[in-house]
């Protein structure tokens, strides 16, 4: 992969017009009514690849949740890998939701089971609570693939609150300390967009403290979750954003993908279409 991976994003929010991203989280008892749930591993695959043909034409992005897959052992995880296939085939980029975090060997293992050639995903959600030495095995990974990472900073859940908001003696909180050690290592690998190659995890329920980070941040995109079922809204994704549209990747996963309910009569895949054109056209307003 020659063109560098914000680039490469940035271009693809451009194409279909939002910076958006649909999650990939199969939960058996949520999907159609009309999937045959005999074999839970091929109903998640029926289902995940009919969501990803459904919004291949309206989002940039998709990101499949590997917890949803490992859950069923290693038929799990070569659908999984189904998944991450059809998903690039589509055209579409992949950001692989697996928020993998160790040091030494185990995370160059984890880089290479997630990141590497064709079967690999185009970045990855990792932990970056570790610390710097936690994180160099991905992002030498990353750098050698021409891929990218997503670091956990400011996530969505309230309970990181009582961890990533204290503050520390000369004034940051946690939350911006290890941001400070993600955008440092980032500073090494920063395309023609001004982008880096590695980006944060920074979560839609947090708006005041995205609008920090955002400013403290610069050369980080923001992966913003928390959109939609976890109760952000529009206007709270606003402060990731940097004033010319772009900056963040807005993603949604339950809003979207099972929006259809349960005993409604339209075709699943059209009503899952609609809801991202949807969910496109609301941030793509925001933005101007």
């Amino acid at each position: 992969m020659s063109q560098h991976f914000a680039d490469r994003l940035l271009d693809a929010c451009k194409t279909k017009g939002a910076p958006v991203c649909v999650g990939l989280d199969p939960v058996l008892d949520r999907l159609p009514d009309v999937i045959d749930k005999t074999d839970p591993v091929q109903a998640i695959e029926a289902f995940c690849l009919g969501v990803i043909d459904a919004v291949a034409d309206a989002v940039p992005a998709v990101k499949p949740q590997s917890a949803c897959f490992e859950r069923y052992g290693a038929p799990g995880v070569a659908v999984y890998h189904k998944v991450v296939k059809h998903a690039k085939e589509q055209g579409l980029i992949v950001v692989g939701d697996a928020k993998r975090g160790d040091i030494g060997t185990s995370s160059a293992h984890y880089a290479a089971g997630l990141l590497a050639g064709d079967q690999g995903c185009d970045s990855l959600t990792v932990n970056g609570y570790l610390g710097g030495d936690g994180l160099e095995p991905f992002m030498q990974a990353a750098e050698s693939e021409g891929k990218g990472l997503f670091a956990l900073v400011r996530t969505s859940n309230p309970g990181g609150d009582a961890v990533q908001s204290l503050e520390l003696k000369d004034g940051r909180t946690v939350a911006e300390a290890v941001g400070d050690v993600i955008a440092e290592l980032g500073s090494r690998c920063v395309g023609e967009s001004g982008y880096s190659n590695v980006g944060m995890v920074v979560g839609a329920t947090k708006p005041e403290d995205a609008a920090r980070l955002r400013e403290r941040y610069p050369q980080q995109l923001f992966l913003v979750p928390g959109f939609g079922a976890q109760g952000g809204g529009a206007e709270d994704v606003k402060a990731c954003f940097k004033p010319d549209g772009t900056g963040a990747l807005i993603t949604a996963s339950r809003s979207v993908i099972y929006a259809f309910g349960h005993g409604n009569p339209q075709p699943w895949h059209d009503v899952i279409e609609s809801s991202a054109e949807s969910l496109c056209d609301q941030i793509a307003e925001i933005l101007g």
